[in-house]
């Protein structure tokens, strides 16, 4: 049950979105520039980036729906590439601290081909995730435990963008 009185029966960051629309409508914006803006990192890379620092942060709700988001929108046979593992190594450090980012994390993932842009999109991805698993945890709001209601969440995120959270209660 969460902390407070939403006054909507939306699971995770999609309840509090709707609770405080005027806090809410600049965050799902920044999500929606940071995953699905133009990038050279596929809106997939992105969502799993996003999946292992909820993970990391054991956040049930964010963890749930950015896997289900990133699979809808990475083909089956999938295989992460050395870029992809050296920036999530960079996305593990910054759950960590900003000061947990080396020098030596950003040369491995420059060598694998990481841009500037794509190294300072992790990092942001990271540290926005952080805060908000902070934010749907702290308020403890709920998240579903049948995958099923993440892949409908995809059906409506993956084609819609993250600006349609605002408005849905």
């Amino acid at each position: 049950m969460p902390h407070i009185e939403l006054d909507n029966a939306l699971p995770g960051i999609a309840g509090l979105m709707n609770y405080r629309p005027e806090t809410g409508r600049p965050l799902t914006e920044l999500t929606e520039v940071l995953l699905r803006g133009p990038s050279t990192l596929s809106r997939g890379e992105r969502e799993l980036i996003a999946t292992h620092v909820s993970e990391l942060n054991q956040c049930k709700f964010c963890a749930g729906s950015h896997a289900a988001f990133a699979a809808a929108q990475l083909p089956e046979d999938y295989q992460h590439t050395a870029k992809l593992m050296a920036l999530i190594d960079i996305a593990t450090a910054v759950t960590e601290s900003g000061r947990a980012v080396t020098a030596e994390l950003i040369a491995k993932a420059k060598e694998n081909g990481a841009t500037d842009l794509e190294v300072h999109d992790t990092v942001l991805i990271a540290a926005m995730f952080c805060a908000a698993n902070r934010y749907v945890d702290g308020l403890a709001t709920w998240a579903p435990d049948d995958p099923e209601a993440y892949r409908r969440m995809a059906d409506k995120i993956v084609p819609n963008g993250y600006t349609s959270i605002i408005g849905i209660s």
